[in-house]
Formats: C-alpha cells, sequence, structure tokens
C-alpha cells in the first residue's frame, strides 16, 4: 500500500471518528427519543450522564421538552443520589446550574430542608439565597447543616474579594486625604507637575516645584462613613449575600464606620453583627415587600458626617412606599453632602428587571443608577470615598 492511500485511510478514519462525536454531542444534546434522528445509543459513562439530565430535563421518550419529568421522584435520598451524580459527571459550574434548575423547575426547595440534602449539594450564592429565603421554616436539625453550607460560600467569598477591596479602598483613603506638606515617599508627582508648569524653565528644561500635593498617610480613628442599605426582596436575594460580605469586609477597616440596614417594609439594622456575615445573612428575611423610603429616612438619621459619608443603596427601584418621600430623602442626602450610590444588582447577573423611572429620577440628582458585578465594587466604593466619577458611569 502506497503512502497516499495509508494517509487517505488514516484521514478517512479520523473523519468517521468525529463523525461519531458530533452524533455524540446532538445525542446528549436532543435527549434522545424517536425524534433525536442521531441513531447514537449512550453508553457507560454517557448513560449516566443521560440519565441525569434526562432525571431534570425529561423532554426524551417521546415526551414534550419542557415537561417536568418524574425521574427524581419525591425521594429525598433519590435526589440526594442524583446530586452526587451530577457533581461526579458534570464540572462545578454546570452543576450549581444544574441545582438552581431543579429547584426551579422540580420544586426541590423544601427538600433542602434535610440535612443529608445539603451535604450533597454544590454550595454556592444562589444556593445560600435559598436556605436563607427557607430560614424560617428550617428545621433545628437542619439549622447547623445550612450554616456550613452557607459559611463554606462566605469564606470562599471573602478569600476571593477582601485583600483587594481592603487595598483599594485603603489607596482611595490615602488619596481623599491631600496634603500640601506631604513627606517625600508621599508626594503625588503627577499632580504636583500640573500644579508647577506655570514655573517651568525652558533653560533648564525643568519645572520648579513651588507647591507640593501628596497623599496623606491613614490616620488613626474613622476617616469615613459608609452605610449599606440593602433591598431584601426576593430579587436582590444574590445581592444580599454579596452585600454582607462587603459589608464585613469594610467593617475590618479601622478607618471607616460601616453600617449595614436590610428593609423590605420593615428596617433592619443589622451593623452588630458585621464581624461575622454568616450571623448577617441568618438575620435577613428574604421576601416581602419594598419601603425604600423608610430605609433612606432610617439611614439618614443615623449619619452623623454628611460630608464624609458613603450611602450605597442596593435595590432594584421598586418601591412600596411614598415614591415622592423616597425622591426627596436622596436629594437631601446629597444637600447635605453625602456621596449617594444607586446599584441596581450586587450580582454577577446584570441588572434585574427594575423601577426606569425611578431610576431616572435619581439619576438626575447625580446618583445614577446601574449593576454592578462583586469585581467591580472595590472601585465603585474607592470612587464613591474620593468623590469621583463611577467607574461605570
Amino acid at each position: 500500500m502506497t503512502a497516499d492511500a495509508v494517509a487517505a485511510d488514516e484521514t478517512a478514519a479520523a473523519d468517521v471518528v468525529a463523525g461519531d462525536e458530533r452524533l455524540r454531542r446532538w445525542r446528549m444534546v436532543l435527549g434522545g427519543g424517536e425524534a433525536d434522528g442521531t441513531g447514537y445509543a449512550p453508553a457507560g459513562r454517557d448513560a449516566a450522564m443521560d440519565a441525569a439530565l434526562e432525571a431534570l430535563y425529561g423532554g426524551g421518550s417521546g415526551r414534550p421538552a419542557g415537561e417536568r419529568s418524574a425521574g427524581l421522584g419525591g425521594s429525598a435520598p433519590r435526589v440526594a443520589r442524583w446530586l452526587g451524580d451530577i457533581r461526579t459527571y458534570f464540572p462545578a459550574t454546570v452543576v450549581q446550574v444544574m441545582q438552581r434548575d431543579a429547584i426551579d423547575r422540580l420544586g426541590l426547595a423544601t427538600l433542602l430542608l434535610e440535612p443529608e440534602m445539603l451535604e450533597a449539594v454544590e454550595p454556592d450564592v444562589h444556593l445560600v439565597a435559598t436556605l436563607l429565603s427557607l430560614n424560617k421554616a428550617m428545621p433545628d436539625t437542619t439549622r447547623e447543616t445550612a450554616r456550613a453550607v452557607v459559611r463554606k460560600v462566605v469564606e470562599e467569598l471573602e478569600r476571593r474579594l477582601a485583600s483587594r477591596t481592603r487595598a483599594t479602598v485603603t489607596g482611595a483613603l490615602d488619596r481623599s486625604a491631600r496634603t500640601a506638606r506631604p513627606r517625600h515617599r508621599d508626594i503625588d508627582w503627577d499632580r504636583t507637575i500640573r500644579a508647577n508648569l506655570k514655573n517651568y524653565l525652558p533653560e533648564h528644561r525643568t519645572v520648579v516645584p513651588e507647591r507640593l500635593v501628596g497623599h496623606g498617610r491613614s490616620a488613626r480613628g474613622v476617616r469615613k462613613e459608609v452605610v449599606l442599605c440593602v433591598d431584601q426582596s426576593g430579587s436582590m436575594a444574590a445581592s444580599v449575600v454579596y452585600a454582607s460580605v462587603f459589608g464585613a469586609v469594610l467593617a475590618s477597616m479601622r478607618s471607616i464606620a460601616t453600617r449595614l440596614v436590610v428593609f423590605d417594609t420593615a428596617v433592619v439594622d443589622l451593623t452588630d453583627r458585621l464581624d461575622d456575615p454568616v450571623d448577617v445573612l441568618f438575620g435577613t428575611q428574604l421576601g416581602g415587600g419594598t419601603d425604600i423610603n423608610r430605609a433612606l429616612a432610617y439611614c439618614r438619621s443615623r449619619i452623623t458626617r454628611p460630608a464624609d459619608t458613603v450611602v450605597v443603596l442596593i435595590s432594584d427601584l421598586h418601591e412600596g412606599g411614598i415614591r415622592d418621600e423616597m425622591i426627596k430623602q436622596v436629594a437631601a442626602m446629597k444637600a447635605d453632602g453625602v456621596e449617594f450610590v444607586t446599584l441596581l444588582a450586587l450580582s454577577d447577573e446584570g441588572a434585574p428587571a427594575y423601577d426606569h423611572e425611578h431610576a431616572a429620577a435619581l439619576a438626575a440628582l447625580g446618583a445614577p443608577a446601574f449593576a454592578c458585578t462583586p469585581d467591580l465594587f472595590p472601585e465603585v466604593m474607592a470612587a464613591a470615598l474620593e468623590k469621583r466619577p463611577l467607574p461605570s458611569t
């Protein structure tokens, strides 16, 4: 056989393998049944993956797409086995999506009240939000397991976010404390040169710095106050989780006095729990109505140094209270010198459905509303502390 013939055979074999892989992938996507048209019969690991997908999404075996499958049944042990299977066959990011779909599509929320179920799930922010919504119905036998799940997620978020938040915010505090008599290592050379351009000497090609501009060093004691005012309605669940973590991080910084206020139709001040974000989260009650006006009135009553205060309202702005009074509260704080930031969400999912009219009214007051990812939040806080334009605007 010639070399060309061998190469042709190898190419043909590779095409067959590639074709089989395409059929396999389409079969796993389509879910089988008479209409999939692939002719591929999964076996081994593929069969186990297919069974796990079929149990959740149905659609195969002649059932209409989207119809609820009975594959998971109502048995907690059976669901726990299914959760173990998907963790075996799929990466963690896919497992988290499948868990959320199972809770939404198959009504598994109540099964999360059983310890063996909680031990089988892959913890993430959305699972924490679901657990918090079930907090009041949670039996004592499950509560400690639930706290362990929540703590695992919180600690992972702190590892991811804390050091960058502290570094960014500390830098902003230093920059906001400008001084005209800086030590050499604290001189802001860019600002110093710009402030002294009139003293440029062409013959020496240099600038004579008559006035130095520098950064102040972090002083002892509180220099700024931050108020996180968080809507705890159901649509803001992930935002509540992230806000609790950031609140705890900011509270650990001695130069910032941090207050955390959560609200629905009532207002709850959780500042005294900020040393443990897990306690903060279990102090929330997701769901219910929304009275932003009442929450802002409470926050305003606790501000003692308006010019040194940043208020961060985290809400979708669907006001159930008095709309005009809500806008007046923000206008009054701005007039007092408070830096006001409105976040429609603090999550990775983007902006939820929100009240566009209220957002426009706040923007007209100089408090533009936008969604913020957790990774962007340190930059938003730094900009607010320095009273410069926010990074998203």
